[in-house]
C-alpha cells in the first residue's frame, strides 16, 4: 500500500522543531526577511505558533501549532481545487468537513485567508497519525499537497540541495547538519553558512524563535 506524503510527516513536536530550523536557516541565508521561503512566528496568537512556506509564486503552506494540536492549510494556485478555478469561488467540498472544531477555529484569523485552500491536514495531540479531508480530486489533477509538503525538508541534505538552487549559495552540509540537531546556533555556524550576513543581528533574531 502506497504511503502518502502527508502520512510521512513527523509528529507535531518534531515538525515544529523542523520548521524552526528551516526558518533559522532562511534568516541566515536571506538578507531580506520578507523573501524568506520558510518562516516561523513563535507568538502568532495566544498559545499559537505559526510556520509558513511561501514560494513567492502564489503557493503557500501555513502550519499552526496549538495546545490542541496542529493544522496545516495548503494552497496551490494552479490546482483545479482552488476557489479561483471555480465559478462559485467556494472552498472545494470535503477539505474542511472533518477537521475538529478546535483546530479549524485556528484558521479564522483574516491573515490566514482560510478560503485560499486546496488541501488541509491536521493532527490532534491525542492522535497517532495525521488526517486529511475526504476530497474527490478530479482525475489527472492535484491538490498540491505532495508538492508543498515536499518543501518541508526533513534532512540536511534535502535543505542544502534546495538552498543551493533557491538562494544560489553553496552550503556546507556539515554546518546545515549542526542546525538540524539540538546543537546551539552560534556565530561560528552562522558565519560558516553565510559570511556576508550580519552575524550578531541574525543570531539575536534566531534566539527569539526558541
Amino acid at each position: 500500500m502506497e504511503v502518502k506524503v502527508f502520512e510521512r510527516l513527523p509528529n507535531p513536536i518534531i515538525l515544529k522543531k523542523l520548521m524552526k530550523i528551516q526558518a533559522s536557516l532562511n534568516l541566515i541565508l536571506c538578507q531580506e526577511e520578507w523573501l524568506c521561503y520558510h518562516s516561523f512566528i513563535q507568538d502568532w496568537g495566544e498559545g499559537i505558533c505559526m510556520a509558513k512556506i511561501d514560494n513567492g509564486a502564489g503557493d503557500h503552506l501555513i502550519i499552526l501549532f496549538s495546545h490542541e494540536g496542529c493544522i496545516i492549510k495548503g494552497f496551490d494556485h494552479e490546482s483545479e481545487l482552488s476557489p479561483y478555478a471555480q465559478d462559485e469561488h467556494k472552498v472545494w467540498q470535503g477539505i474542511y468537513d472533518d477537521v475538529p472544531k478546535e483546530l479549524l477555529n485556528l484558521l479564522e484569523d483574516e491573515a490566514i485567508e482560510k478560503d485560499d485552500v486546496t488541501f488541509c491536514i491536521w493532527r490532534k495531540n491525542s492522535d497517532t497519525s495525521w488526517h486529511k479531508g475526504k476530497v474527490e480530486i478530479p482525475e489527472g489533477e492535484s491538490d498540491g499537497s505532495d508538492f508543498l509538503l515536499g518543501c518541508i525538508y526533513q534532512t540536511p541534505e534535502e535543505f542544502a540541495a534546495f538552498a543551493a538552487d533557491y538562494f544560489e549559495l553553496p552550503l556546507s552540509i556539515e554546518a546545515v547538519a549542526k542546525m538540524y540537531t539540538d546543537c546551539p546556533v552560534t556565530e561560528e555556524i552562522i558565519s560558516h553558512l553565510n559570511p556576508g550576513c550580519d552575524v550578531k543581528e541574525v543570531l539575536q533574531v534566531i534566539k527569539e524563535l526558541a
